[in-house]
């Protein structure tokens, strides 16, 4: 479901994201690269629940009430005795505490505990590959989070991507900024001075190459 945006994108015409990646490309070109570690500790202090997230629900002493349920797209869960809750943009100890307060009304002192056993995460938090990956998709962020590890869980580069012509977006103070990324340098030349690092919401394209 958050990797909808994949599917999506594998089915667009290649000449439709060379020219987008070229047109980003081109403004791209002077931008210097973002910085190789961001600290993010300080904005993403918590996980956040996002739609397509699995949450296994733990009551106390209620194990009929226990269950393992999926986020709906809409961000929300139904549990036994508590329909359409809202889980989305919330951490597992937020939404433990809104499950206790709906099971109180069938049960005392309900103690509650979620835990996160698939995570995607909000959109906002993900980070999406598009264009010349092997498997374009869009992955929940990590803390520390670099281009190598994208690179790793897409799979790599294609055979007809232009990894040094890789283009990160990215919003800055609710401006968005592109950098050039030189992918080929770090994965096929080792270049460690390439492997930038990334933020919740960036979006990485490949170009494909001109010849």
């Amino acid at each position: 479901m958050s990797f909808g945006a994949a599917g999506v994108t594998k089915k667009l015409p290649a000449i439709i994201l060379a020219g987008l990646a070229l047109i980003i490309s081109a403004c791209a070109s002077d931008q210097a690269a973002p910085p190789g570690k961001p600290t993010t500790a300080a904005t993403t202090p918590d996980y956040l629940i996002g739609p397509g997230d699995t949450l296994q629900i733990f009551v106390w002493r209620n194990q009929e009430l226990s269950v393992t349920v999926p986020v709906r797209p809409d961000g929300r869960i139904s549990l036994p005795l508590v329909e359409d809750l809202p889980a989305a943009g919330k951490s597992p100890t937020s939404l433990a505490r809104d499950v206790e307060k709906a099971l109180k009304v069938f049960i005392q002192e309900p103690v509650v505990t979620v835990i996160v056993t698939n995570f995607v995460g909000p959109y906002s938090t993900q980070v999406r590959v598009i264009g010349e990956a092997a498997n374009p998709q869009a992955l929940p962020y990590r803390e520390n989070m670099t281009v190598l590890d994208v690179m790793i869980a897409v799979g790599g580069l294609t055979q007809f991507a232009a990894g040094n012509r890789a283009v990160l977006v990215r919003r800055v103070n609710g401006k968005e900024e592109q950098y050039r990324v030189n992918i080929d340098k770090l994965i096929k030349e080792g270049d460690l001075s390439a492997n930038v690092g990334l933020l919740p919401g960036d979006v990485l394209i490949v170009p494909q190459s001109w010849f």
